[in-house]
């Protein structure tokens, strides 16, 4: 089957980077990264537009599109340094989710079988499901630890009569085994929802969330430290998994469920940093930017810097030199 191409808008790549095709092994033979577009809304409980994010994402920059970003904090070029390809969007046709979550997790199964990290461009939670899959149908089910940045546990049990859907991800990932429940660490939880019952699952489970309100009374670095911890013990690899509405929406409005309350787009993109520089991230995935909403594509920018902070913390953890982010890098380094 000849590659689908981006479903909607121009069919770019992510800042000008190499095109690969998933169906072409030798298209992204010897990768270090492959980024996938999951342009996906079917799973939505409010409002619908992520399916216009990955689009958003990968072209919000002020800067050339020519496939090269020096980071200033961590002196390196991940774009370069790293072998980073984007296979464009799968499809995904939003009025049929069982179809388009499976062919989602082939595609990062197959990237993450190339021994290469998917970062995948969402699209709403609902793609959280493959996402994690796909990577731990490579490294093996129960064997990924998983970081969830988020306002919302997306620990439901189904919605509107359906088990899939962008506010029950992590409650099929845990009951499928693909991801431990004691090795499932939620930062930036807010606002009212779940209820009782759900909160009672999740404790069975010992998931661990970290609610804004000890957040702001631990300190978020504190808490980023345990649950960092958590997370490599008794696991191979880490999916780090980041909704854009964990922060606060007068920084990021373009989003579908926005939740008052939440993270800085400094500190989230100082946590994304930490946590793929500190850790062995297998998987990552941005989603819930949704472009209709958004204002002067501010939320489309901040999802683009997640995606290049953690793509520069990954090379610069490749590097072996030592990074302290209280010492000034005079030496270039």
């Amino acid at each position: 089957m000849s590659r689908y191409g981006a479903m909607y808008g121009p069919d770019l790549t992510f800042l000008g980077v190499d095109r690969c095709d998933l169906t072409d092994t030798a298209s992204y033979a010897g990768a270090d990264v492959v980024i996938v577009g999951a342009p996906f809304d079917g799973g939505t409980s409010h409002r619908p537009g992520t399916r216009f994010g990955p689009s958003a994402i990968r072209k919000a920059c002020y800067l050339p599109h020519d496939g090269s970003r020096p980071s200033l904090a961590l002196r390196v070029d991940a774009l370069r340094d790293l072998r980073v390809y984007d296979a464009g969007d799968v499809e995904m046709f939003s009025g049929d989710i069982e179809r388009s979550l499976g062919a989602l997790e082939e595609a990062v199964a197959a990237v993450a079988t190339s021994g290469a990290i998917p970062i995948i461009l969402g699209g709403d939670h609902s793609i959280a499901l493959p996402d994690a899959t796909g990577v731990a149908r490579h490294l093996g089910f129960g064997r990924v630890s998983m970081v969830h940045f988020d306002a919302h546990a997306d620990t439901g049990h189904s919605a509107f009569g359906s088990l899939y859907g962008h506010g029950q991800p992590m409650r099929r990932l845990i009951e499928s085994g693909a991801v431990r429940g004691d090795r499932f660490l939620q930062i930036g939880l807010r606002g009212y929802w779940p209820g009782p019952e759900t909160l009672s699952w999740m404790a069975e489970q010992r998931m661990r969330s970290y609610e804004m309100t000890e957040i702001v009374a631990r300190g978020l670095d504190e808490c980023l430290t345990e649950a960092y911890a958590i997370a490599v013990d008794d696991c191979d690899g880490v999916f780090l998994s980041v909704d854009i509405d964990v922060v606060d929406p007068g920084m990021a409005p373009g989003t579908g469920t926005p939740e008052p309350g939440g993270l800085t787009g400094r500190q989230l993109l100082d946590a994304v940093r930490r946590c793929c520089y500190e850790l062995p991230v297998v998987g990552v995935d941005v989603v819930e930017v949704a472009p209709p909403y958004d204002q002067a594509d501010v939320t489309a920018y901040l999802g683009n810097r997640v995606v290049l902070e953690a793509l520069s913390a990954i090379a610069r953890r490749r590097t072996g030199i030592p990074w302290d982010p209280r010492q000034p890098l005079l030496d270039g380094r």
